[in-house]
């Protein structure tokens, strides 16, 4: 486990070389501000396809689908497929207006559609808001990647991959990452198909494997096994700490913990409250010791070293010794019972518990079949209302798709709107292709894998399972393991790099165009233009290596889902209200992008702070109410509505707020391009002198 993984490493290194020598030679042809900030205009539909889908196609879409698939089931299906689908959306309705309106960054056409210098400045707040949120997922990736390759501490990777393309969009910005991340696509592309084929020659069809789901035990209440001896470590990080057994398991402390158990399930509102104390269970001693942990006091049972315990399944929770009785379905009184939940401390002085697991026991944290295979799972599923969490998540997805500022952005880098058009068609194409790949990992993870249940969030959790999967064959075939998770590592590392390349362009935009070159120093000649550009590059990587430090027990796929809502809640009312409807004004464009978009922004922050113990008042609030948990950590289902509404009743009350000219912007938004009304709304500046 700590040896370094030298051919994966390989293929990472010979990635990482050609990724920055293709950004310093194309950096040779960066001339003008244009060809930083949108590649001049001149980017072909075959290169800018393949250049946005590589740039889309994020740690989100490399690990994050595959890990979320292995962890919730099928339930997570819902995000490739809206992945995809927001392109259609996007297709239809934004893409060709959005770059006949030409521009450099988003916040210019707030600032251009309205004529409102203010308005610029709101709509970079969420540039910068969704970017770094997007980036942290980014970070997640390259860290649990290092972890994986050379078992170095997470950060490293963070700030490694971080620095590597802070350099590329320091030297190239628009059109040096261009070519990038078109080379990138093909590089994902491959790195995620050709692994699959061969682990299907080896170990079996994806059909193969699903057909042992369910077959042990009562139908559906199969659990996953360990297949060898395993020991895994156990991190005070919340929310990562935590330990769910589902079925009867034993196991060893090996260096000692303090452990507190709870139940995984909310105890039902007309039920007594039911202290931590009064569960009953098999293998606790008797020596508790109260702990503060994160400004709250908490009961912990005290486990020494080399201890053992044994946990069944189900616990019943009493209290004075009696079962707890709550009423079923039919009104008759039923015990209360819920699975064991350890939330795991270290002793002190140290920052790690290792818990030893033996071949054959059932791996703790992971969903039984019958829950696994079916809609409505542990992922939506999870607070108790599934149909609310699913319908906010594909709006969230759908509308925030038609709001992420480095994907809109890149429409400006086509000659035209019939382009930008066709470039959207194909993007979906290209990521269709890719979307079948990653769910068939997740299935086979399950499968072949299950020790990735054990841990959750981290490094060795079930995100890294396109490194970990193929490795199994170097049972089969000497090093052919090694080589094909060399594949996938160098997949992983285009996917977080080519996403992060195109997030830095669009925070550094929103920082040197944006607020330098519009606020602070309008007259700012083409070359301080450039310069400002490559100092805002390395600001902006600096800041998101270093959020990306505080995220490894987050899920990668659902802190990509938060910047989706961000953009759902923010970029996209004012988008679609902007293209489509002449009556809006500038004040409630403004109102509306930032009342929605600051509603979810708090209350996805707010979610997160919960989840890492810092607002432990508001998690225990959240347990108790999972309807507004699930609206906290989902919320684009009542902030787009919200932005939607307070945009359309504003702007009938401000109507002089609406653009004098706002007759011409509409007709150069629609406009065909045969009639050559197109007026670009950035000019672009002559080549700097060298």
């Amino acid at each position: 486990m700590n040896e370094i993984a030298w051919i994966p490493l390989i293929f990472v290194t010979f990635l990482v070389i050609a990724t920055i020598g293709l950004g310093v030679w194309v950096q040779r042809s960066v001339r003008s501000t244009s060809d930083m900030y949108v590649a001049g205009r001149s980017v072909s539909v075959s290169m800018n396809s393949a250049a946005i889908s590589g740039e889309y196609l994020s740690a989100a879409s490399f690990m994050g689908v595959a890990g979320m698939v292995m962890k919730f089931g099928y339930d997570v299906l819902w995000y490739p497929t809206l992945y995809a689908a927001g392109y259609l959306f996007l297709l239809l309705f934004i893409a060709s207006p959005l770059r006949r309106f030409g521009a450099y960054t988003i916040p210019d056409f707030a600032e251009g559609r309205f004529s409102s210098p203010v308005f610029r400045k709101i709509a970079v707040i969420f540039v910068l808001a969704i970017g770094l949120f997007y980036t942290m997922p980014q970070m997640k990736g390259a860290g649990v990647a290092l972890v994986n390759i050379l078992h170095t501490p997470y950060w490293v990777g963070v700030v490694l991959v971080g620095a590597v393309i802070t350099f590329n969009v320091a030297l190239g910005g628009m059109k040096g990452i261009t070519f990038v991340q078109a080379f990138q696509y093909w590089v994902k592309m491959f790195a995620i198909s050709v692994p699959v084929f061969i682990l299907f020659a080896f170990v079996g069809g994806y059909h193969t494997h699903m057909g042992t789901f369910g077959n042990e035990g009562e139908a559906g209440k199969a659990l996953p096994r360990f297949h060898d001896d395993y020991q895994i470590t156990y991190k005070p990080v919340a929310p990562a700490n935590s330990i769910t057994f589902p079925g009867s398991v034993t196991g060893t402390f090996a260096n000692g913990a303090e452990v507190a158990v709870a139940p995984a399930k909310k105890v039902p509102a007309d039920a007594d409250p039911l202290p931590v104390e009064a569960l009953v269970t098999s293998g606790l001693p008797a020596q508790t010791v109260v702990r503060e942990i994160s400004g709250k006091e908490v009961t912990l049972y005290i486990f020494k070293a080399g201890a053992s315990f044994t946990t069944t399944d189900p616990i019943a929770a009493s209290r004075g010794g009696q079962p707890l009785l709550v009423a079923d379905a039919h009104g008759n009184p039923v015990p209360l019972m819920v699975p064991a939940k350890l939330t795991v401390y270290p002793p002190g002085g140290q920052d790690a518990v290792v818990i030893k697991y033996a071949r054959g026991e059932i791996v703790p944290n992971a969903p039984a079949d019958k829950t696994w295979l079916e809609p409505f799972g542990p992922l939506t599923n999870k607070y108790g209302h599934p149909v609310l969490y699913t319908y906010s998540l594909i709006i969230a997805i759908v509308c925030g798709t038609a709001g992420l500022p480095h994907v809109l952005v890149r429409f400006y880098t086509n000659p035209d709107g019939r382009t930008a058009k066709r470039t959207a068609f194909w993007v979906l194409v290209l990521l269709g292709c890719f979307y079948i790949f990653p769910p068939v990992f997740g299935a086979l993870g399950r499968s072949m894998a299950p020790q990735l249940y054990a841990v959750v969030g981290g490094s060795y959790s079930t995100d890294s399972v396109v490194l970990i999967l193929p490795k199994i064959l170097n049972q089969n075939v000497a090093y052919l393991g090694d080589i094909l998770s060399g594949i996938t590592s160098a997949g992983a590392f285009a996917g977080f790099m080519t996403t992060f390349s195109g997030l830095l362009v669009s925070l550094t935009g929103a920082l040197a165009h944006d607020i330098y070159g519009n606020m602070v120093n309008k007259r700012a000649t083409p070359i301080q233009k450039l310069t400002a550009f490559r100092i805002a590059a390395v600001i902006a990587g600096t800041l998101a290596m270093l959020l990306g430090t505080f995220v490894e027990n987050f899920d990668i796929n659902m802190m990509v889902g938060w910047a989706f809502a961000i953009a759902a809640a923010s970029y996209f009312p004012m988008l679609i209200v902007s293209v489509w409807w002449r009556k809006a004004s500038a004040t409630g464009a403004a109102v509306g992008m930032l009342g929605g978009g600051m509603a979810a922004l708090t209350a996805i922050v707010s979610t997160m702070l919960a989840d890492k113990q810092v607002l432990p008042a508001l998690a225990s609030w959240y347990a108790q109410n999972p309807v507004w948990r699930t609206l906290a950590e989902q919320p684009a289902i009542w902030a787009v509505p919200l932005a939607l509404f307070l945009i359309y009743f504003v702007s009938l009350a401000t109507p002089t707020a609406v653009p004098a000219d706002i007759r011409h912007k509409m007709l150069v938004l629609h406009a065909p391009e045969e009639l050559n009304l197109k007026d670009e709304y950035i000019k672009d500046e002559p080549a700097p002198a060298r």
